[in-house]
């Protein structure tokens, strides 16, 4: 009797055993299924027979079925946000609540110097190197923060100024964690703008009121005493007040021809010019005034005949070489040569210059002289009656015509003025 109950028993343990054996195969086949997002089919579940298994496979279909879906329409969503972000000319970037960059798009490399997808996954710290800006995402956070800022970044010695603006998200699979999206707007034009636009007011202001103050000076001296001060004096006082109205007149001359140049519609009047004739006028002219006398003004003949007609603004071309010759006359010792040349660069454009042989200028001013208002010596330009804007203007006028405009120059040996007009508009 108990044989048998032992074999019973053994036979009911190995039977078990076996069940075991077939329930463990099929949680991992049902394991896989899940590890691999593919359906499980009944053949599938290896010796489980069974409404209980088959209720546990459908459901498990569904589950797979629907994550699926989700996963397709999230990499959908997530293609789409990548596409719009990345053709927004603003910077996005959305960081979780310990500063981890979630996303970023393209716009963001004019500030990063690492492409958007290489900061995915790093610090914002790391990357972004703005005391400022770091201090506005935490009053984001916080709530307390203003609906824009200012921040200046500052990558490998490159400024770039943003216009940032921030607000919290709710991250929906942590309802307890705080993502933060900025938009970033790059103002970088509008500040230089703006910087330009202060220098250039108080500029102005500089160069109006010297003028203004001597006038004001004399004019009130012979207001109170004109009949007490001498003919002579009286005199010297009218021609001083009359060569601070000329200066008065020509900067304002010279400032009305800079806001035309910079305008919409500068008024460039093209016309086929006989280069070398118009050049040739330009030296007779200058060497029958005054202030050439003890100069030589010479007309390079090399390559002049052969430049033949070019495309241009006979005006407005006159008025670059004869804002070059007057400075060249004003800034050369009498005897100097002053030489006037003209060639041809790769059969596309013609280049202009004029050299001379005086004292030369610094190195370190030659970067700034084509700047509104810059002098390399303020006290001697006032004297000569110049405004500060003529090189200004040679270089926008220069601009127009599509060209470029060059200094060279050695103390000592003398100064070259170059620029460059293309021989022909638009390809003809």
């Amino acid at each position: 009797m108990l044989v048998v109950i032992i074999v019973l028993l053994a036979l009911a343990l190995g039977f078990a055993w076996l069940k075991i054996g077939s329930h463990r195969q099929a949680v991992q086949a049902l394991e896989q299924a899940i590890f691999r997002k593919q359906p499980l089919l009944s053949e599938d579940l290896p010796g489980s027979a069974g409404t209980a298994w088959e209720r546990l496979r459908r459901v498990s279909n569904e589950f797979i079925s629907e994550f699926n879906q989700l996963q397709q329409q999230r990499t959908g969503q997530l293609a789409q946000l990548e596409a719009t972000l990345g053709s927004l000319q603003e910077g996005v970037l959305i960081v979780d609540a310990n500063n981890t960059i979630l996303l970023a798009n393209k716009a963001i490399q004019a500030i990063s110097p690492r492409p958007a997808h290489q900061i995915i996954g790093h610090r914002l710290e790391l990357v972004l190197h703005s005391a400022t800006f770091l201090t506005y995402v935490e009053a984001v956070r916080r709530g307390r923060a203003q609906p824009q800022q200012e921040v200046e970044f500052i990558e490998a010695g490159r400024t770039t100024w943003l216009e940032v603006t921030g607000s919290t998200i709710q991250n929906q699979a942590q309802s307890r964690s705080l993502w933060t999206i900025f938009v970033l707007h790059d103002i970088t034009k509008q500040k230089k703008l703006e910087a330009v636009r202060k220098d250039f007011v108080a500029n102005v202001s500089h160069e109006l009121r010297t003028p203004l103050s001597v006038i004001k000076g004399y004019v009130e001296t012979l207001v109170d005493g004109h009949g007490e001060i001498p003919a002579d004096d009286r005199e010297r006082f009218l021609k001083t007040i009359q060569r601070h109205t000329e200066r008065l007149n020509s900067l304002l001359e010279d400032l009305l021809v800079l806001s035309r140049l910079e305008s919409i519609n500068p008024g460039l009047k093209r016309e086929v010019v006989d280069l070398p004739g118009l050049l040739a006028v330009i030296i007779e002219d200058y060497q029958a005034r005054p202030a050439a006398a003890g100069h030589r003004l010479e007309l390079s003949a090399e390559a002049v005949p052969a430049l033949g007609a070019v495309n241009l603004d006979p005006l407005k071309f006159s008025q670059v070489v004869e804002n070059l010759l007057d400075n060249a006359l004003k800034y050369t010792p009498k005897g100097s040569r002053i030489e006037l040349a003209a060639r041809v660069l790769n059969a596309d454009d013609v280049v202009v210059s004029l050299g001379d042989n005086g004292p030369g200028i610094p190195a370190e001013d030659l970067p700034h002289l084509f700047e509104r208002f810059y002098r390399v010596d303020k006290g001697r330009s006032r004297e000569t009656g110049g405004t500060g804007l003529g090189l200004s203007i040679v270089k926008h006028i220069v601009q127009l015509h599509g060209g470029r405009v060059w200094v060279e120059s050695e103390l000592g040996k003398g100064t070259t003025f170059s620029f460059s007009v293309p021989l022909r508009v638009g390809g003809k």
